[in-house]
């Protein structure tokens, strides 16, 4: 006679057969395991992904509806189709503007943007009095931008300015800096350099403080003279950092508005209008809202499409 021994715990005479919700109760106690605290993250990122849809991208949204409406922001708004983009085509100061934004792009690169890299070499290589440099490159940053910008208005000025009188010592000037087409621009550039350049140095400073020092060293028994350990050791393995801060540079000069509107308020003779300010000028002394979101949709995808440009050409650089 064979005797069949049953599992130890097993009820009698069901030879240990498990329950029928067993199984769901196992995958249901794996997946709170595996995804417990993802669900629980997610649950207290929910308030923050509501705030920043309805402040961010629900404007933005706003906008492109906008720019296919005529609109004062009072009365009801009236479907115009693409009647905005039509009359942005076809007015002579759009191509004005986009070539003064231009032009400022183009200065702010060759002027403004290797002065943070240098400035960052040159406090990385001070032995005292570092900390020092590092708050007086950065005040310019905690100054408020309208206060730095009526400070530059005053130096400017062509009578009694800060930069006529020291050049008047020398017997030089007065030079008209914002009162001529050929001055104006490069003047807008100037301040703001010196208002954007503090931050930007911090950043290539904490880039600098992570280069392997045994790299320096072997450049140095090789007898590399400080260029050729620069152009060799630093701006290689700070080609990433370089690399992003020459694409938001580039997109944040394209959207420049506090330095004309304060110091020239696009002169003279419409030299200095940007993209922003003539989106100012369409929104609130035209009041042709429709227009100045049309406007700044086209502004918005043109910065995409250049940023995907840009990312495409210098993937394989940034990473080699």
């Amino acid at each position: 006679m064979t005797t069949v021994q049953l599992p130890r715990g097993a009820p009698p005479g069901r030879l240990g057969a498990r329950r029928p919700d067993a199984a769901p109760r196992a995958r249901l106690r794996t997946l709170r395991a595996r995804y417990g605290n993802g669900f629980a993250a997610l649950l207290f990122l929910v308030p923050l992904l509501v705030l920043f849809g309805w402040f961010a991208w629900w404007p933005i949204g706003k906008s492109v509806i906008l720019s296919f409406q005529q609109t004062n922001l009072v009365d009801a708004p009236t479907w115009v189709g693409l009647d905005n983009f039509r009359f942005l085509f076809h007015d002579a100061l759009l191509w004005t503007t986009l070539k003064n934004t231009a032009w400022f792009v183009a200065l702010a690169l060759v002027i403004g943007f290797p002065v943070p890299i240098m400035l960052a070499m040159l406090v990385s290589e001070l032995r005292r009095l570092g900390g020092v440099f590092r708050v007086l490159i950065y005040l310019p940053v905690v100054v408020p931008p309208v206060v730095a910008l009526m400070l530059w208005r005053w130096f400017y000025d062509p009578d009694f300015g800060l930069f006529n009188q020291v050049l008047d010592y020398v017997g030089l000037g007065p030079y008209p800096w914002l009162q001529s087409t050929a001055s104006a621009m490069p003047s807008l550039v100037l301040a703001a350099t010196w208002a954007n350049a503090g931050s930007t140095t911090l950043i290539y400073l904490a880039a600098l403080s992570g280069v392997p020092t045994e790299l320096y060293e072997a450049a140095e028994l090789d007898g590399a003279s400080i260029w050729r350990r620069i152009w060799h050791v630093t701006l290689p393995q700070l080609r990433g950092v370089i690399l992003v801060m020459l694409l938001l540079q580039i997109i944040g000069t394209f959207q420049v508005f506090t330095e004309p509107f304060i110091l020239t308020d696009g002169g003279p003779e419409d030299s200095t209008v940007s993209i922003l300010l003539l989106i100012y000028r369409y929104a609130f002394l035209d009041g042709d809202y429709g227009t100045a979101a049309a406007l700044s949709v086209l502004l918005a995808a043109a910065l995409a499409v250049l940023s995907a440009i840009y990312l495409r050409l210098t993937r394989k650089w940034s990473t080699s």
